[in-house]
């Protein structure tokens, strides 16, 4: 099997430049490097010479292979330096014409293959010092400096490659944050528009039957139309701006409160938290459905995400109470219990019928909490009706 195969290059989002230009160039440096030491033997004479200038531009070409087979690159380097010094060439070290080899072999994920190859490099230049034999060639870089280079060639590489996968998985978390955002909002959007739809539909069937009986009656039912369509819209431009904005600004920071009076230069904006339940009340009070709040957690208790998603839970609730329930009373209520935020949503309907059950919002309520650390539950109540249930963290950890 090709050994390309068997070592696939770490992809970097933030590589511009073209490898194999790295490539060449890091060969035409190994190649002057050695050549350098070469000529600078001061008993150059019958030591150097065409073929040991050419030994110097063979180890510089073998860095071409490194991102291919880097395990053979360092086999041939190896095997290149030992049959250099069988020539009787002037010295250069038995670890220096490996530098970029072992280098390479640790960048490329075979750092095993890198620890071998200067293992025997410097085993060999040890033994050659020890016994004396070919003292002459040898002995002008001893045990630490050929000790020092390949530690240095193999740490580099492998540091280079830590930097560049700390590089990717840094890309691939931006990725899934990002993608977690685009969740919050588009369960953010069939929250409110959901619920605000819900309240149009009833009114506009009010304002139909009231027309020339009750004008007045019909009015009111239009006004809260219009203050529901208004409101609809203010969401929905708020979730535009957030999706031009750029990438680092919006996308990737974490989930706020929402849209403030300050974000909209409107009074009217309602908060997205606990704050905010009071007017989702109101709004399904309005309908002639009867909504009791019960609210006891001290300002500031909450993180805004938690207090962000209470909010959507009880607003999600609500909606289902309003398209299936067919209830008379709801109730609300969350508190602080054991450092823990619980709410619950309750009410007198007829249960868990088959479009609250087969609907996307009790998931998307499920899988808010989750994300936050935090567990939901649904089902009947035991005096009849439908109750929802959030047991939620105070704050987000970390």
């Amino acid at each position: 099997m090709p050994e390309q195969s068997e070592v696939p290059p770490t992809a970097d989002p933030r590589v511009t430049v073209d490898p194999r230009v790295t490539d060449v160039a890091l060969a035409i440096a190994m190649a002057l490097v050695v050549a350098v030491v070469i000529a600078a033997d001061p008993d150059a004479a019958g030591r150097t010479g065409p073929g040991a200038y050419l030994f110097a531009v063979g180890f510089g070409a073998l860095v071409l292979l490194r991102r291919r087979m880097p395990r053979t690159m360092v086999v041939l380097t190896v095997l290149g330096v030992f049959a250099y010094y069988t020539f009787k060439f002037a010295p250069i070290g038995m670890a220096l014409p490996a530098v970029a080899a072992l280098y390479s072999a640790a960048e490329m994920r075979r750092t095993g293959w890198a620890v071998g190859g200067g293992a025997v490099l410097v085993a060999v230049a040890t033994y050659y010092r020890v016994t004396g034999t070919e003292e002459e060639y040898l002995t002008p870089y001893d045990l630490v400096t050929n000790l020092a280079l390949v530690a240095a060639a193999i740490a580099l590489g492998v540091a280079v490659r830590l930097s560049r996968e700390a590089r990717v998985h840094e890309a691939h978390e931006a990725e899934q944050r990002l993608q977690a955002e685009r969740l919050r909002i588009a369960r953010d959007l069939h929250d409110v528009v959901g619920h605000n739809l819900s309240v149009i539909a009833l009114h506009s069937g009010v304002a139909a039957e009231a027309v020339g009986r009750d004008d007045d009656a019909a009015r009111g039912a239009l006004h809260h139309v219009r203050e529901a369509t208004s409101g609809t819209l203010r969401e929905l431009r708020s979730t535009v701006r957030v999706l031009r904005a750029p990438v680092g600004a919006a996308s990737l920071g974490p989930p706020d409160r929402g849209p403030t009076a300050a974000d909209t230069g409107s009074p009217e904006v309602t908060p997205t938290g606990l704050g905010g339940v009071d007017a989702l009340a109101a709004s399904a009070r309005a309908t002639g459905l009867s909504v009791e709040v019960t609210l006891d957690v001290p300002p500031g208790t909450l993180d805004g995400a938690i207090d962000a998603a209470a909010y959507r839970i009880v607003q999600e609730s609500l909606t289902n109470v309003l398209r299936h329930a067919a209830a008379e009373r709801v109730t609300v209520s969350a508190r602080v219990d054991g450092g823990r935020l619980a709410l619950r949503v309750s009410d007198d309907g007829r249960g868990a019928g088959p479009g609250l059950v087969a609907g996307s919002g009790i998931s998307g309520m499920r899988e808010r909490v989750a994300l936050l650390g935090g567990t939901l539950t649904t089902g009947e109540a035991p005096g009849g009706g439908f109750v929802v249930a959030a047991d939620l963290p105070l704050r987000l950890e970390g």
